[in-house]
């Protein structure tokens, strides 16, 4: 799971993103509103961290700028404020959670958690696309023939494709999703990806799953029925 936490105060912000990492998350880190935010919109996460008190962007306006661009990811707010109508408006902006400074580091793992966990049970156990069925829970695709034979890479760039439907994804994106710590990363293996796992899924040429929209990237086509 991909976290990014948006945290002006030094000390708590790689505390913090020392502990998650710890735990198995990955973790991106910012320390003012606008960059977060342009992360935010930018970089898949699977929940955002924010801080109300932030310079350049509030935390408020980095809430309310991520969901009017539609992103859909769990938020939990970090507040150093007492006031009850700050908490209300994070939570109105469109933050899922909050918590309250100062704080101890497991309840915070505990919020975190139970934030994710909530996510992945909102998502459908599969989806049938005609053509393909996707299973979730077994991550399986099949098609007429059966169960199509994937590796973890190719399972992982397509369930990705088929999450951020109906928007096209970047070459960049993608790579960044598939393997975040390479520093070096080579566009070409996304090309090959795709390319092989193309084949696997439009077998008789009958169907283009995954369509290539020329200069920005790649999105799933197909429709749900």
């Amino acid at each position: 799971m991909r976290l990014l936490l948006i945290e002006d105060e030094a000390a708590l912000r790689e505390s913090l993103a020392a502990r998650l990492t710890a735990e198995g998350y990955r973790v991106d880190t910012s320390n003012d509103g606008e960059d977060g935010l342009f992360q935010a919109c930018e970089y898949p996460f699977d929940l955002l961290i924010v801080d109300l008190g932030l310079p350049k962007l509030n935390g408020i306006q980095v809430i309310e700028r991520v969901r009017a661009a539609g992103h859909t990811m769990p938020i939990l707010i970090l507040t150093a404020r007492a006031n009850w109508q700050e908490k209300v408006a994070g939570l109105e902006a469109g933050a899922d959670d909050y918590l309250t400074k100062p704080f101890e580091y497991p309840e915070l793992a505990a919020r975190v958690m139970a934030l994710l966990r909530r996510a992945l049970n909102a998502l459908p156990n599969g989806l049938d696309f005609g053509v393909l069925q996707i299973d979730f829970a077994r991550q399986q695709v099949r098609n007429a023939e059966g169960v199509i034979d994937l590796t973890a890479f190719e399972y992982r760039l397509l369930e990705h494709l088929i999450h951020q439907r109906p928007n096209v994804v970047s070459k960049l994106a993608l790579a960044d999703y598939l393997y975040p710590h390479e520093a070096d990363r080579d566009s070409n293996v996304i090309e090959v990806l795709l390319s092989r796992l193309r084949r696997k899924l439009d077998q008789d040429s009958a169907v283009a799953s995954i369509e290539t929209v020329r200069g920005r990237g790649y999105r799933f086509a197909l429709e749900t029925v």
